[in-house]
């Protein structure tokens, strides 16, 4: 059986307050019926984040949820707002009990102990990862577990706290954590980018850890003030937080890429400071941030998206968004405008997500995107 899923938003001064106004919203919380469920807060409520889950899991005798703190929160078609109080989003729903399972993830040799016998059951496998920001082996973690085949990782970073901020049953204390979906669940992603190119892609000629002295044989500083624009090139400072670079991924066919920050310039060395690991012979652009493209990719995402839904046997039964928090009312101008253009491509799908550190798909940790999962049933 393949329920479709049920999405709530709600925001109240008293978690009690909005976590109620959620069950109620999604018409109550039914065990077995409904045997998953999703719980994204935001960051005024995430001390009380153990109060919400133990209140869930004692009123509802839902045992299976998954989630995280985020800076704001999406549900039922809308998105929390900073002058409406803490926000819960709630969304449930009914899997075949064997075509799920939580994880908590301190490790692979742990992972694949735990999950091994289930994993080879599975064809393909998507985890949905909330993961824990402040940890610098973050990357690798998420690179070893897109390793095993045959998951499939997305997600995002949580608020960064006291390392109490994401749910996999209980309050999950793991590096990574959420929950592995299996066949006869297939899930649909599709990855939104927030930045576009400014200037065509070039190769590193010097470089050491973070610093970039040479890029095309050139000062970095000046291949920069190339492509930045005139009022960038009179003032490099400026550069920082408006221009970024882009890291493209080795193989993709679709021009993907990586966006780091540009976390500081030399105009005396020619040097420029990046928020990555580089080294001679790798490839770099300069990239920065555009509203209007970023709408028109995500357009494009959805679209791809549409069509790839509708050639699958199966039911839509839910979606999961995360955003970058450097996306939303920063870059569009409004909260919940992300939202909309789901809601557009996809009326009345049942979604949930979370403004996030950091995305996550496949093996790569990305910023400023935008992840969205499709979850779709077998064919009943």
């Amino acid at each position: 059986m393949n329920r479709r899923f049920r999405a709530s938003l709600s925001q109240a001064e008293h978690w009690g307050t909005a976590i109620k106004a959620c069950i109620d919203g999604v018409g109550g919380i039914t065990v077995p019926d409904d045997n998953l469920g999703f719980l994204y807060v935001d960051r005024r409520f995430a001390f009380d984040l153990p109060s919400i889950v133990t209140f869930l899991r004692e009123t509802t005798g839902l045992r299976n949820w998954i989630g995280a703190v985020g800076f704001s929160v999406m549900g039922a078609g809308m998105e929390s707002s900073a002058e409406a109080g803490g926000a819960v989003a709630l969304m449930v729903g009914h899997l075949p009990p064997d075509g799920f399972q939580l994880f908590e993830y301190d490790g692979i040799e742990s992972f694949v102990a735990r999950h091994d016998e289930w994993l080879g059951k599975h064809a393909q496998v998507t985890a949905i990862v909330h993961a824990d920001p402040r940890l610098p082996v973050l990357p690798a973690a998420i690179a070893d577990l897109a390793g095993l085949a045959p998951v499939f990782p997305i997600g995002g970073l949580s608020v960064a706290g006291e390392g109490h901020e994401r749910v996999a049953g209980r309050v999950s204390p793991a590096m990574l954590s959420g929950v592995v979906l299996g066949m006869p669940v297939t899930v649909a992603v599709g990855l939104t980018q927030g930045c576009v190119p400014i200037g065509p892609t070039h190769t590193i000629t010097q470089a050491a850890g973070q610093v970039v002295m040479e890029i095309d044989g050139r000062r970095a500083v000046d291949v920069l003030r190339g492509e930045a624009g005139e009022l960038i090139a009179r003032d490099l400072q400026r550069a920082a937080g408006y221009i970024h670079v882009g890291l493209p991924v080795v193989g993709s066919d679709t021009g993907d890429y990586l966006v780091r920050s540009l976390i500081g310039v030399d105009p005396r060395h020619g040097w420029i400071a990046v928020d990555a690991e580089l080294a001679a012979g790798e490839r770099l652009m300069f990239v920065r941030r555009d509203a209007n493209a970023a709408q028109r990719d995500m357009l494009r995402m959805l679209d791809s998206l549409r069509r790839r839904v509708a050639q699958q046997q199966g039911r839509l039964l839910g979606g999961i968004y995360v955003s970058c928090v450097a996306r939303g009312a920063n870059m569009f101008g409004s909260a919940g405008r992300e939202v909309a253009l789901i809601e557009t491509a996809f009326p009345n799908l049942p979604l949930i997500g979370f403004s996030a550190n950091g995305e996550i798909c496949g093996g790569r940790l990305y910023t400023y995107t935008g992840v969205l999962a499709l979850v779709i049933g077998g064919a009943e």
